[in-house]
């Protein structure tokens, strides 16, 4: 009997950590895990590796991911589809390791399963470790965030409204006709009833057209920035979505909070051709994760 290889995007970090080794200098490691699917029965892949200071190169990175598409094979997992890593400093080195290995990478802060395992490395995993590091060695840098761009003309659509889906429906938004999609796994312990917001974009003519270019931009999260509905996307991208009274201002930024501590943060942002056309030709769930 044959077995399908279980296809998925991967996730990927490749950085210092908060461990001294014995010479001295701070531990690097590789963590590679995949994107969960709305199924809580797939398997998830895991993999990681340390990696001494003085061999941080994009040759290292290369065989790492050579043995981890080794073990992958072994666990019944396929070759990634894409490959996604966060941090624009190490861009340039993931992707030379990547392009030798045929592998797509994709900058981007749709991350969140590799975020949660960091932070679960973060207070598990470290502080156990001889020469751990207790608290940052210098105060970080404060994020400077770039302007938010206002939305190609061709991309914004009729109109927009305000919505919502109980976290229960959207467990079966596999299932649901999508043209573009961006589905990643919810956190575990969701209420179902659980009132997740989002946003609805409508287009008569452009519908299909807007959820491509969305489908490209990696989309992150929504924010409310001042009066201005803003979605983040790939790796510091900021688009403007809309300018808002300071009331709906207000409560789209309670309805965000809310999601964060209740529902860890989800959220989604949908295309559609009316509020009445059951298809989406666009639909991403996204999450709202601290950025500390």
């Amino acid at each position: 009997m044959t077995t399908t290889a279980i296809l998925a995007d991967w996730e990927l970090d490749y950085y210092s950590r908060p461990v001294l080794e014995p010479d001295g200098k701070k531990r690097w490691e590789l963590l590679i895990c995949s994107s969960p699917t709305l199924d809580p029965s797939q398997p998830l892949f895991r993999w990681s590796e340390a990696c001494a200071a003085g061999s941080v190169n994009s040759a290292w990175l290369k065989g790492a991911l050579e043995r981890a598409l080794t073990d992958a094979e072994k666990g019944g997992f396929a070759p990634p589809r894409r490959l996604r890593c966060w941090r624009a400093s190490m861009r340039t080195m993931v992707q030379r390791a990547a392009e030798q290995l045929d592998l797509e990478l994709v900058p981007s802060r749709r991350c969140f399963a590799l975020v949660e395992w960091l932070r679960e490395r973060h207070l598990e995993v470290y502080p156990q470790e001889e020469g751990y590091l207790a608290g940052p060695l210098a105060p970080p840098p404060t994020p400077i965030q770039p302007l938010a761009v206002p939305l190609p003309e061709a991309v914004r659509g009729d109109s927009w409204s305000w919505a919502s889906l109980p976290v229960g429906e959207l467990r079966e938004a596999a299932q649901w006709p999508i043209g573009f999609s961006g589905l990643v796994g919810l956190p575990a312990g969701l209420e179902e009833g659980f009132p997740v917001p989002g946003l609805r974009l409508f287009s008569r003519a452009r519908a299909l057209a807007i959820a491509g270019w969305l489908a490209g931009l990696e989309p992150v999260r929504l924010e409310i920035s001042g009066q201005q509905l803003v979605l983040e996307a790939g790796i510091d991208a900021r688009w403007l979505l809309a300018n808002l009274e300071a009331e709906e201002a207000a409560a789209a930024r309670q309805a965000f909070r809310d999601a964060r501590e209740q529902a860890g943060g989800v959220q989604f942002i949908a295309v559609q051709a009316s509020e009445s056309d059951p298809r989406f030709e666009g639909f991403w769930l996204l999450r709202d994760l601290p950025d500390s």
